[in-house]
């Protein structure tokens, strides 16, 4: 089973998660932060992912310890669930649109942890939430999971919008770098023999 349970805590914030890479979707979530929530959701139903986010932080100072901090975590229980990466396709892509706005998100289960972010934010805030936090969610997602993440927002005016078709990317990029590939059951997608 590519389950995984992990909990994290620190002076700054508590989170437990639980993640079924196998699942349909389903979320419980409970970050503290509103918006983050709405994201992990996009991740779960777009990634075919169950996920269950509980995490108590500093939000009284501002929500960037709570949302660094899920992303770390999150990436430790991605890193846990996938193993060994036998049988994994490895590398996913997705493209997706939401109105005026198209994302692009392409990820490596490599091992070696690197993100580009290129999201031209046309506003500082969606709502309450500060937008320059979603690159410290992702950045450490990558460092913990081991991945290599690109992330790039094509067009957008809307920046509810950019960060959702990224977040819904992520999700279906996850799917398919995560999908077991038939033809290679038991074989660990790399000329090295170890990912």
């Amino acid at each position: 089973m590519r389950q995984a349970d992990v909990t994290r805590n620190t002076s700054e914030t508590k989170i437990q998660i639980a993640i079924n890479l196998d699942g349909t979707g389903k979320a419980e979530l409970a970050s503290g932060v509103p918006f983050l929530d709405h994201m992990l959701d996009q991740i779960a139903r777009h990634g075919m992912i169950d996920l269950k986010v509980v995490a108590t932080g500093d939000t009284h100072i501002d929500d960037h310890h709570t949302v660094e901090d899920v992303g770390i975590t999150l990436g430790q229980a991605f890193a846990k669930a996938v193993g060994d990466k036998a049988g994994i396709t490895r590398y996913g892509h997705s493209y997706v649109p939401l109105d005026e706005t198209l994302s692009r998100v392409v990820v490596d289960f490599s091992g070696r942890p690197g993100l580009e972010f290129n999201v031209p934010f046309t506003r500082a805030r969606v709502g309450d939430f500060d937008v320059d936090l979603s690159i410290e969610f992702f950045r450490g997602f990558v460092n913990h999971a081991g991945v290599t993440l690109h992330i790039d927002n094509l067009r957008g005016i809307n920046a509810h919008h950019q960060i959702e078709t990224v977040f819904k990317a992520f999700g279906r990029a996850l799917r398919m770098a995560l999908e077991l590939d038939p033809r290679a059951s038991g074989v660990v997608p790399s000329t090295k023999g170890s990912l």
